[in-house]
């Protein structure tokens, strides 16, 4: 939550007891239960308020996110076609390191040291 781990969360509640005590803490929860409230209700008005603009200009919100939409699926598509399953690793790239490891032996071979 918010990067906060265990300790760190339990160390906030206890500063806010002893700075506002434990009868001030259920009204500071319901006056920030009201601004969450509030904020929400004012984000939904400026998202409908938008919606409701872009539909009397014409303009069809539906089939812009759903191009994005489209976009998102051929790139994770192609990005998991690229990907070995069972490692995670991409198949162009192990591809690649098979190539270097034949280059090496092939160069070393000959040459290679006896211990």
């Amino acid at each position: 939550m918010f990067g906060i781990g265990g300790g760190e969360f339990i160390l906030i509640i206890l500063v806010v007891l002893m700075l506002f005590g434990s009868d001030k803490i259920p009204e500071i929860a319901r006056t920030l239960g009201k601004m969450f409230r509030q904020l929400k209700h004012a984000t939904d008005d400026i998202k409908s308020e938008i919606q409701k603009s872009a539909e009397a200009n014409g303009i069809d919100t539906n089939s812009l996110t759903g191009g994005i939409s489209e976009e998102i699926d051929k790139v994770k598509q192609s990005f998991n076609d690229t990907v070995d399953s069972t490692t995670g690793v991409d198949t162009n790239f192990t591809t690649e390191i098979e190539k270097v490891k034949e280059d090496i032996e092939e160069i070393t071979g000959p040459i290679k040291r006896q211990f």
